[in-house]
């Protein structure tokens, strides 16, 4: 079987990964800034540059590549291969046909696929989700993107635009979310909302060790700041935590009563903070949700980290062109 090569197309790198899909192992892989200010047709030129390199470096021919599949960062129209709306991207790409360019530059077939898709099905493929057939993925990090396989299949929707869990409504008087809505769950439990509940509590006076930490200066308090006070025993640290925890638990359980879910899987940088967020979603899910077997469903962290989404974009590929 041909090898495939999976793109990240982030705001700050651009990466690019040779894919076993047979195995889900990354064979080589390089990265290069994206430099994204520079606009679409640079940072294309910089991608398809990245890509050959990947080919050439790992000794291949370019025949022994089928094909390409980029995970970007936004809304996309997938059956023509252009981005709709890029969020990390300086002019968020309105109707760049990123596949056609890429395919042109590189004489690759491409396909595209939202970013957190991507992860998702890596992650079902040949990580946490693998050997279950229904599987949600929460990547919680500056925003808190989403993906569904549902029987086996990735869960894509209108233009690849479903499995938005992050921008499930938990509070319809919340607090006005980047997309727009009021009380979407990023707004309550992304990593700038965890990061703004410790600032909260340091500008109050709290009996905390986070203004020590932080050395008073609020904008170094971070997610990563709070989960260590948190494991040294700060009780509000631990409260920031299990709040968030539980604003994931509702939304989860919402999809839980929607698919049934065999297992939830929390990937993204927040997810570091490990049992501190995974203990009060599991703790919510079994208070709040009653009309499906909530006992049989495992939450879990993600398993492949910075490789799921490059891993889930060459799979993808290797679908789109028939193989797996």
């Amino acid at each position: 079987m041909k090898k495939y090569i999976g793109i990240d197309l982030g705001g700050t790198n651009l990466r690019a990964a040779l894919v076993d899909v047979e195995s889900g192992r990354v064979l080589f892989q390089k990265r290069t800034p994206t430099l994204a200010r520079e606009g679409p047709d640079a940072v294309m030129g910089r991608m398809a540059e990245l890509i050959e390199d990947v080919i050439q470096e790992a000794d291949l021919e370019k025949a022994d590549v089928g094909g390409v599949g980029i995970g970007a960062p936004g809304v996309l129209d997938m059956e023509k291969g252009v981005t709709i709306f890029l969020v990390n991207l300086p002019g968020t790409w309105p109707n760049v046909p990123l596949s056609a360019t890429i395919e042109r530059l590189t004489g690759l077939q491409t396909w595209l696929i939202n970013d957190v898709r991507a992860i998702t099905y890596g992650e079902f493929r040949f990580g946490a989700g693998s050997g279950v057939d229904t599987v949600a993925v929460f990547a919680v990090g500056t925003g808190i993107g989403g993906g569904l396989v549902v029987d086996g299949r990735l869960t894509l929707g209108i233009g690849g635009s479903a499995g938005e869990l992050g921008h499930i409504t938990i509070d319809f008087n919340g607090p006005r979310c980047g997309c727009g809505n009021n009380g979407c769950l990023e707004a309550f439990a992304s990593g700038p909302a965890i990061a703004a509940m410790g600032m909260k509590a340091v500008a109050q006076g709290r009996t905390t060790s986070l203004g020590p930490l932080c050395e008073y200066d609020l904008n170094r308090i971070t997610p990563e700041l709070i989960a260590r006070a948190a494991e040294e025993g700060d009780e509000v640290a631990k409260e920031i935590y299990e709040l968030a925890g539980f604003y994931i638990g509702i939304a989860a359980g919402s999809v839980c009563a929607a698919v049934g879910p065999r297992r939830i899987i929390i990937g993204g940088g927040v997810s570091q903070a490990g049992d501190l967020l995974l203990e009060p979603i599991r703790r919510t899910l079994k208070e709040r949700v009653v009309v499906m077997p909530i006992d049989k469903v495992d939450v879990v962290l993600s398993e492949l980290g910075d490789n799921a989404g490059v891993i889930g974009s060459a799979c993808w590929a290797a679908l789109q062109a028939g193989e797996k």
